[in-house]
């Protein structure tokens, strides 16, 4: 899977469970601007 399948998957299921970023963020420990990026493919890491 390449990162824009990834992210659009994440998106997804994200918002299936009516989550925010900023709190999916909060669970996995991370910022909400790096699930925004991971969302749309531009996070290289």
């Amino acid at each position: 899977m390449d990162q824009i399948m990834i992210g659009n998957f994440m998106a997804k299921k994200r918002k299936e469970k009516n989550m925010t970023q900023a709190r999916l963020a909060e669970k996995l420990g991370v910022s909400d601007k790096t699930i925004s990026k991971w969302e749309t493919g531009v996070s290289h890491s």
